[in-house]
């Protein structure tokens, strides 16, 4: 089984502005197609609280014509047009879907954060974390958070065998981003939030790329529009994942990045797992 995730920071953009940052990001578009995946997660969708529109549906039957697909996006109380995730899935695939709320604090559980696709003898599950902010704003929040979703993967877990994707929004360990000493307290380096993601794994989880790679350096997932030199120098950090249970970690044959060309902020990733 070969599945993507990737956060694409708006799908109406991505499908419907001329900008040059929309044509990056048709080119990834065009890759993911080639790729020819049974399962695509996209986060940070940034769509309306009735979803799609007929004209996002209809680009996006034309990219994937062989795909269902199912959305999630924020809802009042919450911001309009923030956060959002979807799902993509050949039509050949019957899973059961459901839209979790895990008692997050805030309008976290409003957000449309997470999806989970329920198969015979498995889940795909994708989040979109929520990011600690700007001055930490909402450190205290996302801690809570880490802890309801890494019990919400363990609840999963009892039942089957869990592959968690996303946008976590953690560099992991040090060797997860290129400038550790620099960013000790910028939001997804903090030691708390480092401390939920192991917390996370210490409940039965394999960081696939670390399962796969070992401690391979200077390979990332995100790299900050800010700075226009970010990709070029590989200034970049680690922050989307894709986990599995560690149960059926040795079925993973490939978890890997996928080149999303000069295209800045986050590239999509790859798994491949033999179930």
């Amino acid at each position: 089984m070969k599945l993507i995730s990737w956060n694409i920071d708006s799908l109406n953009a991505a499908l419907t502005s001329d900008s040059a940052r929309a044509v990056l990001s048709r080119a990834v578009i065009d890759t993911l197609v080639a790729e020819d995946a049974d399962i695509i997660a996209i986060q940070e969708t940034k769509l309306s609280a009735k979803g799609p529109t007929k004209k996002h549906l209809q680009i996006l039957q034309d990219y994937f014509p062989d795909y269902d697909i199912s959305w999630r996006s924020s809802v009042e109380p919450a911001r309009k047009g923030y956060a959002g995730t979807m799902f993509l899935y050949k039509n050949t695939l019957t899973p059961s879907i459901s839209f979790p709320e895990i008692g997050a604090p805030d309008t976290m559980d409003c957000e449309g954060r997470i999806i989970t696709l329920e198969f015979d003898n498995f889940y795909v599950t994708q989040v979109y974390t929520p990011n600690a902010g700007d001055g930490l704003k909402r450190l205290a929040e996302r801690q809570l958070w880490d802890e309801k979703y890494a019990d919400y993967l363990a609840e999963l877990d009892q039942k089957k065998p869990v592959l968690a994707t996303g946008d976590y929004n953690v560099a992991h360990n040090e060797i997860d981003l290129a400038n550790p000493n620099s960013n000790r307290r910028s939001a997804g380096f903090t030691d708390e939030e480092r401390a939920g993601f192991t917390n996370l794994l210490a409940k039965g989880f394999t960081d696939t790329f670390r399962f796969i790679h070992g401690d391979i350096p200077n390979v990332y997932s995100w790299w900050a529009q800010r700075s226009k030199t970010s990709k070029i120098n590989n200034t970049g950090w680690r922050i989307d994942y894709w986990l599995t249970s560690n149960r059926i970690a040795d079925k993973v044959t490939k978890s890997e990045m996928i080149d999303s060309g000069t295209r800045q902020d986050h590239t999509p990733i790859l798994l491949e797992i033999d179930l």
